[in-house]
C-alpha cells in the first residue's frame, strides 16, 4: 500500500470512515449495488480507491429519509434550537480541519493550505446561517380591502443537492447549511470522483446532533443515482454545481417534473487592466485569479485584457511571476499550485492549448514534463482574438488568454463578448471608471482592485450560460423557502367575497 493511500485511510478512519466512500443514508453507511467507481490519486495517477455506485434504489431511500426527517426537523425543533445545532455543527468542523483537508488535498488534489482555509470556510457556512435560522421574518401588508395579510416564509420540504470535484467540501457547505437552517432536507450527491469529504460533512454533522436522515449522501453517478433522485416525488428543488452542459441536462430533468432549479455553472471571467493601474498589484491579483487551485473556479479570471499602452509590459511581468509558482504535491506544505484533479479534465485542458497554438496564439510558460500526475504549468496564451473558442469557452485550468484593448469603451465590449455572465473585475486608480465598468460588465460578482474575494454572506450566482438562482446571503435563503400569504378577515360581520379572488 502507497503512503499516500494510507494517509487518506488513516483521515477516513479518524473520522469514522470506513475503507470505502459508501452512501450515508438515514444515518447508515450504505453500499450501493452498480458499476464500480474508481478514484484515482491526480498526483501519483494511482489508484486510491474504488466503490459501487449508488443505484436507483438507494436513491429513493436517501429521498425518503430526508422526507421523514424533515418532518421531524421543523416540528420538533424550534428555530433557534436548529440554529444552535448548526452552531455546533461548525465547532466539529473546526476540530477536524487536519483530517477533511488531508481527504481534500490527495483526492481531489488541492494544496492542503488551501484545503485547511476551505474547512474554515465550511464552519463559517453554519455558524452564519445557524444565527439566520431563527430570523426568517415575514411581512403584514396592508392590502385595500381591509383584511389582515401576512406572509409566512416556508421550507420547501426535501432539495437535492449536485456538487462538483474542484471544491468538494466547500461547496457541500455552501449548499446544506443554508437547506437546513431553513428546515429543509437534502440529499446531496457530490461528484463521483470526490466523495469522501460531503460523507465526512455529514457524519461529524450527524455527531454534532443533526438528525440522521436529515441530510442523505449519495455517492454515484449522475445518470444512476442523480437521475432516480430528481424523479422522486419529495424532491422540491434541485441544485446543481458544475459545467454548462451537466447543468443543461439537470435542467431537463427537473423541468420535466415541473421542480425549479439552482444553477451554478460556468465562467469565462473579464479581468480588465486599465494603463492607470498598480500593476505589481494587478499582477499579483491576475495571478490569484487565474492560477490558484489549478485554474479549476468557476470565477477564474480566464480572460485578461490589458490596456494597449502595456500590454506587453503586464504580460511580460506576469510570465516571469507565474514561472516562480511552486507546483507539486498537494501535501506539500510549500507547494501553491497542485495537479489538474482528474484525467479527464487534464484531457480537455491539454487540448485547449493545443488549439489555441494551432490558432496562432504564443505560448507562454514553462515546457512540458514527463514528471507524473496530471500537471498543467501556469500557462499564458497571446495572440489570440477574443472570438477564438479558448477565449470563449471555459478551460478550467492553469491557463490565461491575454488580450489588449484601446479605451474604456472597447474594454466593456470585450468583457461582454461571452456566452457567460458569472464574474469580472477591473483594475484601475480611475474611482469613476471603475464603477462604470463594474455597472456595464455583465456579472453576478464584480471586483474593483481586487479578485475572487467570497463570503457566505454576499449572494452569489450568474446569469445566461453562467446559470441562475444565488446560492449565499440572504438570497439564499429566499431560494429554499417559499412566501405563505394569509389572510384574516376581520369584520364583525362576513364580507361578500365576490371580487376579492378572481
Amino acid at each position: 500500500m502507497s503512503d499516500r493511500r494510507q494517509k487518506l485511510l488513516d483521515a477516513m478512519a479518524s473520522l469514522g470512515l470506513g475503507a470505502m466512500p459508501h452512501s450515508l443514508i438515514d444515518g447508515v453507511m450504505t453500499e450501493g449495488a452498480g458499476a464500480e467507481i474508481r478514484l484515482i490519486d491526480p498526483y501519483s495517477e494511482e489508484l486510491l480507491l474504488a466503490y459501487p455506485d449508488a443505484d436507483e434504489p438507494l436513491a429513493m431511500s436517501a429521498c425518503d429519509a430526508a422526507q421523514s426527517a424533515q418532518r421531524d426537523w421543523i416540528n420538533g425543533h424550534s428555530a433557534a434550537g436548529r440554529g444552535q445545532i448548526m452552531q455546533e455543527i461548525a465547532r466539529a468542523v473546526l476540530r477536524n480541519v487536519d483530517a477533511l483537508a488531508t481527504i481534500e488535498a490527495i483526492v481531489a488534489g488541492k494544496p492542503i493550505r488551501d484545503c485547511r482555509v476551505e474547512v474554515a470556510k465550511v464552519a463559517e457556512m453554519f455558524a452564519y446561517y445557524a444565527g439566520w435560522a431563527d430570523k426568517l421574518h415575514g411581512e403584514v401588508i396592508p392590502v385595500p380591502s381591509g383584511h389582515l395579510n401576512y406572509t409566512q416564509r416556508e421550507p420547501l420540504g426535501v432539495v437535492f443537492q449536485i456538487t462538483p470535484w474542484n471544491a468538494p467540501i466547500f461547496t457541500a457547505g455552501w449548499q446544506i447549511a443554508p437547506a437546513i437552517a431553513t428546515g429543509n432536507g437534502v440529499v446531496i450527491k457530490p461528484s463521483e470522483l470526490t466523495p469522501i469529504t460531503t460523507v465526512a460533512l455529514v457524519k461529524l454533522a450527524e455527531g454534532a446532533g443533526l438528525p440522521k436522515g436529515l441530510v442523505n449522501v449519495l455517492c454515484g453517478l449522475g445518470p444512476t443515482a442523480g437521475q432516480a433522485a430528481i424523479a422522486h416525488q419529495a424532491v422540491r428543488k434541485v441544485v446543481f454545481v458544475g459545467s454548462p452542459e451537466t447543468g443543461r441536462r439537470v435542467a431537463m430533468a427537473a423541468s420535466a417534473a415541473l421542480k425549479p432549479v439552482v444553477l451554478e455553472l460556468g465562467g469565462k471571467s473579464a479581468n480588465i487592466v486599465f494603463d492607470d493601474a498598480n500593476l505589481e498589484h494587478a499582477c499579483l491579483g491576475t495571478q490569484a485569479a487565474i492560477f490558484s487551485g489549478a485554474g479549476q473556479s468557476c470565477v477564474a479570471g480566464s480572460r485578461l485584457l490589458v490596456q494597449k499602452s502595456i500590454h506587453s509590459k503586464f504580460v511580460d511581468m506576469l510570465e516571469r511571476g507565474m514561472n516562480q509558482i511552486r507546483l507539486g504535491d498537494p501535501l506539500d506544505e510549500a507547494t501553491e499550485v497542485g495537479p489538474i484533479s482528474n484525467a479527464r479534465q487534464f484531457a480537455h485542458v491539454r487540448n485547449m492549448v493545443a488549439q489555441a497554438k494551432d490558432a496562432g496564439a504564443s505560448i507562454l510558460g514553462r515546457p512540458e514534463t514527463d514528471a507524473r500526475g496530471y500537471f498543467v504549468a501556469p500557462t499564458i496564451l497571446n495572440g489570440l482574438s477574443n472570438a477564438a473558442r479558448p477565449a470563449q469557452e471555459e478551460i478550467f485550468g492553469p491557463v490565461v488568454t491575454a488580450i489588449p484593448f484601446e479605451d474604456e469603451a472597447e474594454a466593456i465590449a470585450l468583457a461582454n463578448a461571452t456566452d457567460f455572465g458569472l464574474a469580472g473585475a477591473v483594475w484601475t486608480a480611475d474611482v469613476g471608471r471603475a464603477h462604470r465598468t463594474a455597472e456595464a460588465v455583465r456579472a453576478g460578482t464584480f471586483w474593483i482592485n481586487s479578485y475572487k474575494a467570497i463570503h457566505v454572506s454576499s449572494p452569489f450566482g450568474g446569469s445566461l450560460s453562467s446559470g441562475f438562482g444565488r446560492s449565499s446571503g440572504t438570497d439564499a435563503l429566499m431560494e429554499y423557502t417559499s412566501a405563505k400569504s394569509v389572510w384574516l378577515d376581520s369584520a364583525p360581520k362576513p364580507r361578500i367575497a365576490f371580487g376579492y379572488v378572481s
